[in-house]
């Protein structure tokens, strides 16, 4: 083989999965189309949860200063998603171009190789690995790998050439995406509804503007077209009656509503991820964000395959619990688009929503959990604790030897046992698999929502596996999560971190025995 897993696609999506898999020891080559970036920004920003995500493994930090806002809206309604603790309605301002800039230094970085202009022409799947046939810049290519991941997005020829369905509702509108300049626009931050359509105006600083222009009877475009600046200040001026066509755009874009899933996420050697497996109407940046969730869930898992310790069934928990996720994405941003898309057929439904969000809590924090990825919850084993197969959360603990935040115990990529009492029986349970997850102990005083909390297993992903004081019951989840003991005799492990006790030390050391 070339490599163990072939990425096709250098998005956000391809990228963060390249970083995953490096983190977990696999040999990664990403396969792009394009020579260079574009430099289009078609996402801005990320949700609450895709930001946890990435502070996991210490990447906001290279974002520079990140900005979130606790005002959101759903379908255009506007409410404060503080009322669930810890949301927020996400990371606004950060162009796609820099979030992709920053994933590919970072895989870079961890030892995944980038090839650009490789397009793909060809893909076998076969029982041992995949080929794939690429053109290049010098000339046909063959790549050879155990396992191939599509995240070459909305048209994937992954998707297409793996003979994966994609059953959905098909686009009944196509609308206008632009980054224009030298236009006199007001903002319009949620958009503004008139009675031709929707137009959303946003500044990006500079005298630069994003805009979305969703004019009622609009034909879907297959994307075949390119769309020229005239066409979207025409459609602007339809709906607005204002002239935008003394301005420019550094691009355009179109999109529609479209809302297709494949109906599995894996054939044979072959998987999908992002926008390759699911498409949506855009809203509240929940494509890009999803994309990056799918990366991390699936990344540790397949480079635990490639490694040779990955229990049985683990990488069929990637479509068991993404494939959920991504139904409901789907499910919500038909919902959004229904709300404030739709003509006047729509307005009962819109003071519907308006009354509900405006008169309840338990609605606003259904609404901003399921937005924002907070409520996210997979189906797993023995999931008595409301914990478990939720995220750990973001809270900061004190043990020997100070005091650490949870996200910065999973910037190694390895899993997490987060001994909360200083109980040595459960320590000994874990000695066979050191190697794969870090023992910590933080036995000070601890956060509300952790203060009965006597211990946490947590998946390199950051999804709790495992809650409770059973030696017995703590074996079986990491038997079930990260395979077999390196040897049957347990002991007391060598390595255990104090709160603050150099958590990135060990877990340094745990990834590099992998």
């Amino acid at each position: 083989m070339d490599t163990d897993v072939i990425v096709v696609g250098a998005g956000p999506t391809g990228l963060m999965l390249a970083g995953e898999l490096r983190l977990g020891g696999a040999r990664v080559t990403v396969v792009e189309s394009l020579t260079e970036p574009t430099g289009q920004s078609r996402g801005l920003g990320f949700t609450a949860r895709t930001m946890e995500t990435l502070d996991q493994r210490g990447l906001l930090p290279r974002f520079g200063t990140v900005e979130t806002s606790p005002m959101g809206h759903f379908g255009g309604v506007q409410f404060d998603y503080s009322v669930l603790p810890d949301a927020h309605f996400g990371a606004r301002g950060l162009l796609q171009s820099q979030i992709e800039d920053v994933l590919e230094k970072w895989a870079v970085e961890q030892g995944a190789e980038l090839r650009r202009g490789w397009e793909l022409r060809g893909l076998t799947d076969g029982p041992e690995g995949v080929e794939i046939t690429a053109q290049t810049p010098e000339g046909p290519r063959s790549l050879r790998a155990r396992y191939l991941v599509g995240c070459d997005g909305g048209h994937s020829t992954v998707r297409k050439l793996g003979g994966f369905d994609f059953p959905g509702i098909p686009a009944s509108r196509g609308m206008y995406l632009a980054d224009v300049y030298g236009c006199e626009l007001r903002p319009r931050f949620l958009g503004e509804k008139l009675p031709n359509g929707m137009v959303m105006a946003a500044p990006l600083g500079e005298g630069v503007f994003r805009i979305i222009v969703c004019e009622h009877g609009t034909p879907a475009s297959d994307g075949s077209r390119s769309v020229s600046f005239a066409e979207v200040a025409d459609a602007w001026q339809r709906i607005t009656g204002e002239s935008i066509h003394g301005g420019g755009a550094h691009w355009v874009s179109s999109f529609t509503d479209a809302a297709r899933q494949v109906g599995q996420y894996q054939r044979g050697r072959v998987l999908l991820a992002g926008d390759a497996a699911h498409i949506h109407l855009p809203a509240a940046g929940q494509g890009l964000s999803a994309g990056i969730q799918d990366a991390a869930n699936l990344g540790w898992k397949l480079a635990a395959v490639v490694r040779g310790w990955a229990p049985e069934g683990l990488l069929e928990t990637y479509h068991a619990e993404r494939h959920p996720a991504g139904a409901r994405l789907l499910m919500n941003s038909r919902a959004q688009g229904t709300v404030f898309l739709g003509g006047a057929e729509a307005d009962p439904l819109r003071l519907l929503f308006t009354e509900l969000i405006g008169g309840y809590d338990v609605v606003k924090q259904h609404l901003a959990g399921m937005v924002s990825g907070l409520d996210i919850r997979y189906d797993l084993p023995d999931a008595d604790h409301p914990l478990v197969g939720r995220r750990l959360p973001p809270r900061e603990l004190t043990g020997p030897a100070g005091s650490v935040r949870t996200p910065e115990l999973l910037h190694s990529g390895g899993g997490v046992l987060l001994d909360l009492t200083d109980d040595a029986g459960l320590r000994s349970a874990a000695a066979g698999w050191t190697d794969r997850v870090v023992v910590t102990v933080a036995a000070g005083p601890r956060p509300d929502d952790l203060s009965s909390v006597p211990a946490v297993l947590v998946r390199p992903d950051g999804y709790v596996a495992w809650v409770g004081d059973d030696a017995d019951g703590l074996r079986t989840a990491l038997r079930r999560w990260f395979g077999a003991p390196v040897t049957a005799q347990e002991s007391e492990p060598t390595e255990t971190a104090g709160a603050a006790g150099s958590p990135v030390a060990a877990g340094s050391s745990a990834a590099g025995r992998r």
